[in-house]
């Protein structure tokens, strides 16, 4: 990565440096099957640009990506890249009303799709272009002569290489506009944080179509020679545990939620189940076990777990710690292609985000001492710098509101620097909530305490005339030990009646309907505990009025972040 500079090389030169550089090296490939090498990435990626050119895409179009995760789908963004035209990544998980909007927004001419998402493409709608045959060996002659010879317009790194339409967790899906500089200055930043080599094998388990893994997990390795391997169905316990026993990865991305899952379901339960736990003194060594397990488990040959996209649990982070798991932290937007601060393996903070990345000036703007400790000053982080984004496509307003007068981008995030020089994000600025006397209370710390009760799985905390009232969705087990209740009051009294049957289906019938009662009492008595136990762990201005059952799991975006606007609903 050493020979790419971000005011020099573009997206498409990727193809062209790998070739030269990793030759037949595999570069993309399915957890199963054959894949593809760096020489004939750039072919591939050639052809698929002559193809481009030949359906009328010109410098500066728009052509969309619609797919899972596949070696086609970073075909596709590189043939896009060297036909000069802007990606634009689509979700597989977007509605087709969603889709729909994003292609017409964008003006996209034509859509590189899979044949399972085909269906999402409106009528009538863009060119579309079957993914899958990007990779396949045959190809009308003419188009072979085309790509022989295929050169492509002139693209400067200032120029746009993707509009990136996110989900959000406050609405309406925005487009975020990067450049080839953007994408490029982010990737050579963190290699502070990261280093790989041909050596290296990445399993993918994140969407391609966001920033993150699309930076962190495609351009990266592919401007280091390593390889990269795709699943070909969502990333469950069934799927996932086979193809890291198989694959090995050395580098993996992930969303905090699917660690702090295995810590949760996996790791916790058993390391409880051992009597000497309870001993402090020899806890550390039983969590050094886990941590030789749970390695095991991701293959043996892990050396980066890279969290990002929302924060991670604190009670989980403390384990990785003790365990020595090679976690890594990363912080940053869409809008930042997309990280700013980070900590490497080995250099992590609890709670924290890490240093800014080598050309990301960061600020805490307007800073004022926090009402929790006012050895702090927490203020919105803003920032500036090559991997910050020109803004949001055909919205000149958002824009302008996005960017301080001296060219800050506002991440709407809100934290504090510490001593050692390192950030710490406390919640978004639009989701704090003003306690009674002016306290700011930040709803994220608060959720973070309801989740590592041993009865909640998730939580949403929001303010409304009662005050602070939680949102919780309940663990499985928790739930299991009313029904087990519920059923053992059932059977007492059908044991009761056997034998008598006179009587004996009224007093079934009063025991079902006492039993009923009995439980919603304790459910209720349950919550109440929740709202006990969270309250004494935080400042008396930002305590709980009320919990309350969520049934139904939060509805969330790609990134497993709740979307906050849907509720309370």
């Amino acid at each position: 990565m050493a020979s790419y500079h971000y005011d020099r090389n573009t997206i498409g030169d990727i193809a062209v440096l790998g070739a030269e550089r990793f030759g037949d090296r595999l570069a993309l490939a399915m957890a199963e099957g054959d894949g593809i090498g760096y020489r004939e990435l750039e072919r591939l990626s050639r052809r698929a640009a002559a193809l481009l050119a030949r359906l009328g895409v010109r410098k500066g179009d728009r052509v969309a990506i619609l797919s899972e995760n596949r070696p086609e789908w970073g075909l596709a963004s590189l043939a896009i890249a060297r036909a000069g035209a802007v990606a634009v990544p689509i979700l597989a998980d977007f509605p087709a009303e969603q889709v729909a909007n994003i292609l017409a927004h964008s003006g996209a001419r034509a859509a590189f799709v899979s044949e399972k998402l085909r269906r999402k493409l409106p009528e009538p709608g863009p060119q579309p272009l079957a993914i899958e045959a990007l990779s396949e060996p045959r190809a009308d002659r003419e188009l072979e002569w085309a790509a022989d010879s295929f050169k492509g317009p002139e693209v400067e790194p200032g120029d746009l290489a993707a509009i990136v339409y996110t989900s959000g967790t406050t609405g309406q899906s925005k487009g975020v506009m990067l450049t080839h500089r953007n994408y490029i200055a982010d990737a050579l930043a963190c290699s502070v944080i990261i280093v790989l080599d041909p050596s290296d094998v990445l399993l993918s388990i994140l969407p391609l179509a966001h920033a993150y893994e699309y930076t962190i997990g495609f351009l990266i390795p592919m401007m280091s020679g390593a390889s990269v391997r795709y699943l070909d169905r969502p990333p469950s316990a069934s799927v996932l545990l086979p193809a890291l026993a198989k694959i090995r990865p050395s580098i993996v991305l992930s969303v905090p939620l699917v660690i702090e899952k295995v810590y949760r379901t996996g790791v916790k339960p058993n390391l409880e189940k051992i009597g000497l736990y309870r001993l402090a003194a020899a806890r550390p060594l039983l969590e050094r076990i886990a941590g030789r397990k749970l390695m095991k488990s991701f293959g043996g040959r892990l050396r980066f777990f890279g969290i990002g996209g929302a924060p991670l649990d604190p009670e989980t982070e403390r384990f990785l710690r003790a365990a020595r798991f090679p976690y890594a932290i990363g912080y940053g937007l869409t809008e930042t292609a997309p990280i700013i601060a980070a900590s490497a393996v080995g250099r992590t903070w609890p709670k924290a985000a890490g240093p800014a990345l080598p050309g990301a000036e960061i600020r805490v703007a307007d800073p004022r001492p926090a009402d929790d400790d006012p050895g702090l000053s927490v203020g919105e982080l803003q920032v500036r710098g090559p991997m910050v984004g020109p803004g949001y496509y055909k919205d000149e307003a958002r824009t302008a509101e996005a960017f301080t007068p001296d060219g800050f981008f506002r991440t709407g995030d809100l934290g504090f620097l510490d001593e050692a020089g390192r950030f710490h994000v406390r919640g978004r600025l639009k989701t704090m909530i003003l306690g009674p006397a002016g306290e700011n209370i930040y709803p994220e710390e608060v959720e973070a305490l309801l989740n590592s009760s041993p009865y909640v799985l998730e939580s949403l905390v929001y303010g409304d005339e009662r005050g602070l009232t939680a949102l919780v969705q309940l663990k499985p087990e928790a739930i299991a030990a009313f029904a087990s209740e519920l059923g053992a009051r059932v059977n007492a009294a059908v044991k009761d009646g056997i034998g008598e049957a006179a009587g004996a289906a009224t007093r079934l019938g009063q025991a079902a309907g006492g039993a009923i009662q009995n439980a919603e009492h304790a459910a209720a008595a349950l919550l109440e505990r929740i709202k006990k136990e969270t309250n004494q762990r935080l400042a008396a201005f930002s305590r709980l009025s009320a919990v309350e059952v969520q049934e139904e799991p939060f509805e969330k975006t790609p990134t497993q972040k709740i979307k906050r606007f849907l509720y309370p609903k």
